[in-house]
């Protein structure tokens, strides 16, 4: 067998060991078309050029690619390179600082070595694509990993935060997991020194910084419900509380999560509770869902909703 050829074989035999967590060997020689033996040569030239694959024995055993070092080529398929440039092109727009530069550059790497073929249909599906996004608030890479591996770690931070009313306090917090709305990043957290859960805005966080403090993981909310509670109601003057005869799943396919929460209600209803420091606008978004509705409160939407109506009714001369 040529040298080609056996190069062309461990090529295939890292696709497919990038392609799923474990094979047997068998299942590999069947794939490869070769006999074990030559399956564990070529294990071994992936082994020498500083694969790390794991072999476990036994009758259940076989062969896994597990991390090295550096990160090893990846060998895509047709469908997969296509998704891999269309999805770095969206990147290229993202919230997280200097996001979209590395995806310029892997795009450009990848794009360099794609067959003419692929080229043009990624092009096409960008060229016939636009993105309707409200622009996003930028956080810092190195946040996202400094905060990231406390909470695997499970070590406190300490920051400074620039919350609605103060100007820059230090704040030490066990972090849990970060959430993403799609225009800003968010923390949850138990705040050390108000013994209490805490929602922060990783946009308004300067000189976080890891401890060395561990703490023990306790009890916590639902991350993506807390922060959906807090970005939804406490940041508002005006929380609506609107009683709406729809499925649940209807209305929170309409209203995006970080604009208003809906749980379910008695049969055929559902609430959506929503926040905001203008009742008619409040009112007017309510108004617009095209649904029957039931607003429970506060008095000023209710208001509102009585003012847009007397409005409504002069436009079309009643």
């Amino acid at each position: 067998m040529t040298v080609e050829a056996t190069t062309v074989r461990v090529l295939r035999l890292l696709a497919l060991l990038q392609r799923r967590p474990s094979w047997t060997a068998a299942e590999l020689a069947a794939e490869l078309g070769v006999t074990d033996r030559s399956v564990r040569r070529d294990v071994a030239r992936l082994r020498a050029l500083g694969y790390p694959v794991h072999a476990t024995p036994g009758v259940g055993g076989g062969y896994q690619l597990g991390a090295g070092t550096r990160l090893p080529p990846l060998l895509l398929d047709d469908e997969e390179a296509i998704a891999t440039a269309v999805s770095l092109r969206l990147a290229a727009g993202g919230t997280v600082a200097g996001a979209d530069e590395a995806a310029l550059r892997t795009l450009a790497k990848l794009d360099q070595v794609m067959p003419p073929r692929l080229r043009a249909e990624v092009r096409a599906i960008h060229g016939a694509t636009d993105t309707l996004t409200s622009p996003g608030i930028v956080v810092d890479a190195e946040l996202l990993v400094t905060l990231a591996r406390a909470c695997r770690d499970a070590v406190r931070v300490r920051f400074q935060y620039a919350g609605r009313d103060s100007d820059g306090r230090v704040r030490t917090v066990e972090p849990v997991r970060m959430v993403a709305t799609g225009r800003r990043w968010y923390l949850m957290a138990w705040d050390v020194d108000r013994d209490d859960w805490r929602t922060f805005r990783l946009d308004r966080m300067r000189e976080a910084t890891a401890t060395t403090w561990r703490f023990q993981p306790r009890e916590h909310p639902d991350p993506v419900a807390h922060v959906q509670r807090s970005v939804v109601a406490a940041p508002y003057r005006y929380v609506a509380r609107v009683r709406v005869r729809a499925d649940a799943d209807r209305v929170r396919g309409m209203v995006p999560p970080s604009v208003g929460r809906v749980d379910d209600d008695r049969e055929g209803w559902c609430l959506l509770t929503a926040g905001g420091d203008d009742p008619e606008w409040l009112a007017m978004h309510v108004a617009g869902m095209h649904l029957d509705v039931e607003v429970l409160g506060p008095p000023e939407v209710l208001e509102a909703a009585a003012r847009l109506s007397r409005r409504l009714a002069r436009i079309a001369g009643g």
